[in-house]
């Protein structure tokens, strides 16, 4: 057949630069006792909030922890209008995803398999904190996007669902807070970033009995945890004391919380007187 000698044919398949890299393990401590950011393994990084940054949605919010920097909008509560979906209790429906740029490695638009793992935690770590009987043949929707990752993404995501959630006036138990560790043999730190978060989880690390991370979500109020997220080979007993450490850590966080919704209430009487 003839050929387009104005194309220049490239190769059939092609491989990512990456994986040539090598990425030898690294060390979560180092020397004098610090992390690789300079953190104390108990230390938690800066926290921004921000509520009511989308204009067009019924309740937003904003979080940067550090470098990981997410965003989430709240629609509803919307009546469902098909007759099969019909239910005294609301609905509520969560979208988790990472914007192509956020990682290190290109995302694709379409959502895969871990957004849609990660969306389903979000789901079960909200919906405890919801009063959806308020909303009978109702939804409610919460879309969640990471613009930037550096480590314990679903932490973030919640809490900045949280603050959507009650700046848009949805009725709730509580705020939901949440706070990720990160545990190697002996060693267990807060809030890890991506590096740290790679380097428990790397394959060279698999055959550890105790190496992964946790994520917990906490309602402080009514001190009850609605949802537990771990990954890799844990003991009982360090995941017991992981546990406890996140729930003082979102204990730590609540005032926070709490401070955010208050200067978005005095922005909106503000604006409208």
């Amino acid at each position: 057949m003839p050929t387009d000698t104005r194309r220049i044919s490239g190769p059939e398949i092609s491989h990512s630069p990456y994986d040539y890299c090598l990425t030898p393990p690294i060390d979560l401590i180092g020397a004098d006792k610090k992390r690789l950011d300079g953190r104390l393994p108990a230390q938690l990084r800066p926290l921004f909030l921000r509520a009511g940054v989308i204009s067009q949605a019924r309740g937003s919010g904003y979080i940067e922890v550090d470098q990981t920097k997410v965003i989430c909008a709240v629609y509803g509560p919307r009546e469902v209008l098909r007759r099969e979906d019909f239910s005294l209790k609301g609905q509520l429906t969560c979208d988790f995803k990472f914007t192509t740029f956020s990682c290190r490695l290109r995302r694709q638009h379409q959502q895969d398999n871990q957004e849609k793992d990660l969306s389903v935690q979000l789901l079960e770590a909200l919906e405890p904190a919801v009063c959806l009987q308020k909303y009978p043949k109702s939804q409610i929707n919460i879309y969640v996007t990471v613009l930037q990752n550096d480590g314990s993404a679903l932490s973030a995501a919640i809490i900045c669902a949280s603050l959507a959630l009650a700046s848009a006036g949805i009725e709730m138990y509580d705020l939901v807070l949440a706070s990720s560790v990160a545990m190697r043999d002996a060693l267990t730190i807060v809030d890890p970033t991506e590096r740290e978060e790679e380097a428990v989880l790397n394959k060279t690390h698999k055959a550890e009995l105790n190496a992964g991370s946790m994520t917990v979500a906490f309602l402080p109020s009514i001190n009850q945890v609605s949802a537990i997220s771990s990954d890799g080979e844990i003991l009982c007993e360090t995941l017991t004391k992981s546990m406890r450490l996140c729930v003082e850590n979102c204990l730590k966080l609540y005032p926070v919380l709490q401070q955010a919704l208050v200067k978005h209430r005095l922005d909106k009487q503000a604006d409208t007187s």
